[in-house]
């Protein structure tokens, strides 16, 4: 039978990377640290780190009981969750990911009123164009503005997200505006850059639009919204954005309005094992709410 404290001092190590990281976490020190690792070792009769003189790097079986505990450790801190939420005032921790402009420009400002709503709510907001697993519990709950790649996690429909073609006043000034899509062929076009992560997709119909044929070549790349965002609002092109990203942004201005791409749809995304989880159904019921009351402007 596993040591579950001897566990638990193996999962921080792992975690840390090094005996001095975890005694910081663990108040305790190194040697005490090293002492645990080492017996457990022997109650198991494997080597489960190597040691490095950059820190320690788990062997194969380490990685396998690794796996084993952190999955332990979250289930556990799942469970402790749902007790403290059996209270009638729902409290503790929510972890919540989305990608970057969604979550800065638009979430923060909402969750004052959350927070406000339930005081014993704490949250964690993640900020990562990257998905995180929500299955290894790297967060509790996702807002993706594309398709999850995720097949085991529940999937909850939020809202559909548009898109359109925006410049700034100076840019149209010195550049003109374009009256027809086939316009475009003579302006600075500022696009999305190719990324190794999913955010949105589909954002980069600029460069065909009004003619399928034949794809239009971009003044400006970048591989970041707020990036293009920024470009644009300088007046270095024209480029589609989402609008929600240029909500109440005076410094732009939204060119060839009748034209737009394909919509694209957003998701609420937890764990199976958080399907109880008071915290996250409040959450989600204000994520719908909040956006049925702007979905004008998204």
């Amino acid at each position: 039978m596993l040591d579950w404290d001897r566990l638990r001092i193996f999962h921080t190590v792992a975690e840390s990377g090094s005996f001095t990281n975890a005694g910081v976490r663990l108040n305790c020190s190194q040697s005490a640290v090293s002492r645990q690792i080492r017996a457990l070792e022997e109650s198991l009769n494997v080597s489960l780190f190597t040691r490095h003189a950059r820190g320690l790097v788990l062997t194969q079986e380490g990685q396998e009981l690794y796996n084993t505990a952190r999955e332990m450790v979250h289930r556990l801190e799942e469970t402790q969750r749902t007790l403290m939420e059996s209270r009638e005032r729902p409290s503790g921790l929510l972890r919540v990911t989305t990608m970057v402009t969604f979550g800065a420009v638009w979430l923060t400002p909402h969750l004052e009123q959350f927070m406000t709503e339930y005081p014993d709510i704490d949250i964690k907001l993640i900020l990562d164009d990257a998905d995180l697993d929500l299955s290894a519990g790297e967060a509790d709950v996702a807002i993706r503005l594309h398709e999850p790649e995720q097949a085991d996690l529940i999937q909850r429909p939020l809202a559909t997200f548009h898109s359109h073609i925006y410049a700034s006043p100076e840019y149209l000034d010195r550049m003109g505006t374009p009256v027809t899509p086939s316009d475009l062929d003579q302006h600075d076009l500022i696009t999305f850059g190719i990324s190794n992560v999913p955010t949105i997709r589909g954002l980069n119909w600029l460069l065909t639009v009004g003619n399928p044929s034949k794809e239009r070549t971009p003044r400006l790349q970048i591989n970041n919204l707020y990036g293009v965002l920024h470009a644009v609002e300088k007046g270095m092109g024209i480029a589609v954005l989402p609008d929600y990203l240029v909500h109440n942004r005076q410094k732009l201005v939204r060119v060839l309005p009748k034209v737009e791409g394909t919509p694209f749809n957003s998701y609420y995304c937890y764990a199976p094992e958080l399907r109880g989880s008071l915290r996250v159904a409040l959450f989600r019921d204000f994520m719908v709410r909040q956006i049925r009351a702007e979905s004008n402007i998204l």
